[in-house]
């Protein structure tokens, strides 16, 4: 732990959450429907790793099999000390936490609407690791180039207001 109180690759929220990673391209390539928070099954060299910061988003989705549910696809590297004997597996899948009327409403509304769930963030919430999913439907790449193309334009108009505002336009 950093001396602040935080751990080192995590960085601090208002709510009392740790921000350990955020699967950025999310964002981009999906639209999201409702998100929801779970819990995490791990093991110790997994939550030494993240404290680290080490972990990757890589593709990564939420599968919901026999009434459970599964994060697949991120990668939380090895923990540098753990080598063999106490290590885990990097890729494995690992369990969430959630209660079951949760899990039957998500993958109902994932069976019914044609959508994906996947993870948006791994955060510390009081010294529990939580990842927060969402539902999401995937974007078209023209889809994806006019919501950059909206994004650009509100950001120029932004640019352009306070500019006027400054003084700095005037001649």
């Amino acid at each position: 732990m950093a001396r602040n109180g935080t751990a080192r690759g995590a960085r601090g929220d208002g709510d009392g959450r740790q921000v350990i990673a955020t699967y950025r391209n999310a964002y981009r390539d999906f639209d999201l429907l409702e998100t929801a928070e779970a819990g995490i099954v791990l093991q110790g060299s997994e939550v030494k790793s993240l404290r680290e910061g080490h972990v990757q988003f890589a593709d990564a989705n939420v599968w919901m099999t026999g009434g459970e549910a599964f994060v697949m696809g991120v990668h939380i590297a090895p923990w540098a000390t753990s080598a063999g004997f106490g290590g885990h597996d990097p890729d494995r899948r690992r369990k969430l936490l959630l209660h079951k009327a949760e899990i039957e409403r998500l993958a109902g509304r994932q069976a019914q609407e044609q959508v994906a769930i996947i993870p948006l963030q791994l955060y510390f919430l009081d010294g529990h690791v939580k990842v927060e999913i969402a539902l999401a439907r995937g974007r078209k790449k023209g889809d994806r180039r006019q919501e950059l193309a909206k994004r650009d334009a509100e950001l120029e108009t932004r640019r352009a207001m306070a500019r006027s505002l400054s003084g700095k336009d005037r001649a």
